[in-house]
């Protein structure tokens, strides 16, 4: 099959397609080096990767390496979440201590302990909207969102019923105090750029 057929034939399937045929669909395709893909309730999203998104990343993977081994802390590794064809690459995820991946090779949405999202213009409806909701619905104790744009970060935690109880925002430069969370560490934000 070429990968116009390939497109053809994902955008023609039904409802019945499942997010490991759409992986194995979107590997087949050319992705420009530098993007992220991930499927959002059953829609592809490419996002760049630009120097403040990596930036922030980077910086908050360091932070939480100061308690974390590394082989707990992930970054654009997919995780398929609750709803409708949710299969994220997570800016930054932190695994449960003793977490194992599944027979098929994947890390397991409830094994997760933290996420950090940084935005992006054009995928950042996703974060706020149906990503927030799979964290929560997951179990997913802190969701923590990065936005260079405004430079505020926001942070929801005790997920229930589908729903994050708790939202703080912090503006870059202070600090997120999460010791009173899973993570258990402060996060400081004064080295986060903005775009």
């Amino acid at each position: 099959m070429t990968v116009l057929e390939d497109r053809i034939a994902m955008a023609e399937s039904d409802n019945t397609i499942t997010l490991d045929e759409m992986f194995e669909r979107l590997e087949k395709m050319p992705v420009p080096e530098g993007y992220k893909v991930e499927i959002v309730e059953g829609t592809v999203f490419m996002s760049p990767q630009r120097d403040t998104h990596w930036e922030i990343i980077l910086d908050i993977v360091e932070q939480l390496r100061t308690k974390y081994p590394r082989t707990r802390v992930k970054s654009d590794v997919r995780i398929d979440y609750p709803g409708h064809l949710n299969g994220f690459a997570t800016d930054v995820t932190v695994m449960a201590e003793g977490a194992v991946k599944t027979e098929e090779g994947r890390w397991r949405c409830e094994d997760v302990v933290f996420v950090a999202e940084v935005i992006s213009k054009g995928t950042a409806a996703n974060d706020y909207g149906p990503k927030k909701t799979a964290y929560a619905k997951a179990g997913v104790p802190v969701f923590a969102i990065a936005d260079p744009y405004r430079g505020e970060c926001r942070i929801f935690t005790h997920p229930r019923d589908g729903k994050y109880a708790v939202d703080l925002k912090a503006d870059f430069g202070e600090e997120l105090d999460l010791t009173g969370t899973p993570v258990g560490l402060v996060l400081k934000t004064d080295e986060f750029p903005r775009d």
